[in-house]
């Protein structure tokens, strides 16, 4: 065990929907257990599914402190193998017990029986500094940690432990590289998929969106960008192009009326991964028979394992120049002005808007 020490911390408290963040600036004591690490954020970057919080479209544990993408700097250590201060980290979204059957059994620690999610968490559990939209983060001893090389920029790491880990993990799902997908969606998380499947080989990219000023990025990304406003003529485009069909899907788009489209362009025996439509408005207007008569395979994939955020960071790695990474990101907002970053990331100017603290 160390000694307990003075930690100058400075966050911002979410309460409640339509109620203002509350910044604070205090000195609390805090001790690290075994395998405990403390972590001075660098940069955090807003999610949307911190702006649904914000906007009481989902609910938290409140009050707490938002945000759970960032990349930071280990401060202080216990007892971490492999690890010392001075590293520049990522770690996992989630804290899992590596005893139960989701940990041991079924390979998916993302639902461990006593699942913690950093940036959903009370303030009033452990020691509070549960969230990224902080200076300091408290890491527990069962998060996944990993390093993050120097080619790889903050802006390049902070969006990697939620979007780009939650891609690879989709885009592994796939039995076998595929030759022609389509992405429905074309966010950051539409954008990543593009890229892994860009890297993987695959010969036809189109990923589909509404929002006109994307498609700049989406063709830098490697794919072909396809206007989705009129679905009924994005999915003629989209059938004259695929031929046969395409052999996978992967809506990021979070957009139910989107599910039967995918179905009509799926060839038979293609693959159907659901990503976005992790909220209740997500009753899908297909049938049994649908799926049954084209021997369709659909997998629901939501978060991500610690092997994936590993991959994630070897994918930026490898990719920091084949790909403009850095035209996701916005300059930094202060952290005291999260209110003004967060009325920017409503804007949807930028893929992500980045967050900063001062660190005195």
């Amino acid at each position: 065990m160390q000694e307990d020490k003075l930690i100058k911390t400075e966050f911002q408290i979410f309460e409640e929907a339509g109620k203002s963040f509350n910044y604070e600036e205090k000195e609390i004591e805090l001790n690290l257990n075994s395998g405990e690490v403390l972590v001075k954020v660098l940069l955090s970057t807003i999610c949307g599914s911190d702006l649904h919080t914000i906007e009481g479209k989902r609910k938290e544990d409140v009050p707490c402190i938002l945000g759970h993408e960032a990349v930071g700097e280990i401060i202080r250590i216990n007892d971490r193998k492999g690890f010392e201060i001075g590293d520049r980290v990522t770690w996992t979204i989630a804290d899992s017990c590596g005893k139960c059957a989701a940990c041991t059994d079924y390979g998916l620690p993302e639902k461990c029986h006593e699942l913690f999610k950093y940036g959903h968490a009370s303030i009033n559990k452990g020691s509070g500094l549960n969230g990224c939209y902080s200076n300091i983060i408290h890491i527990r001893r069962g998060t996944h940690l990993v390093k993050v090389p120097e080619v790889v920029s903050n802006p390049m790491a902070a969006p990697a432990n939620c979007a780009l880990a939650t891609m690879v993990n989709a885009v592994s799902q796939l039995k076998k590289v595929p030759k022609k997908v389509v992405v429905q969606g074309g966010g950051l998380l539409g954008v990543y998929a593009c890229a892994l499947l860009e890297e993987m080989g695959v010969s036809e990219i189109y990923c589909s969106d509404i929002n006109l000023d994307r498609f700049d990025i989406i063709g830098k990304f490697g794919a072909v960008p396809v206007d989705g406003r009129d679905m009924q003529k994005a999915t003629a485009f989209l059938l004259d192009r695929l031929g046969d069909g395409a052999d996978a899907i992967i809506e990021v788009a979070g957009v139910k009326e989107l599910i039967p489209q995918g179905i009509s362009l799926l060839r038979p025996g293609g693959e159907y991964v659901l990503v976005g439509l992790v909220h209740p408005d997500s009753e899908l207007n297909i049938t049994a028979e649908q799926i049954i008569r084209k021997c369709l395979t659909v997998r629901g994939v939501h978060n991500y394992a610690p092997w994936h955020l590993e991959e994630a960071i070897d994918f930026l790695e490898r990719n920091h120049r084949n790909f403009p990474f850095g035209e996701l990101v916005s300059p930094p907002f202060n952290l005291e002005n999260l209110e003004e970053a967060v009325m920017e990331a409503k804007k949807q100017h930028w893929f992500r808007v980045s967050v900063k603290p001062k660190h005195k």
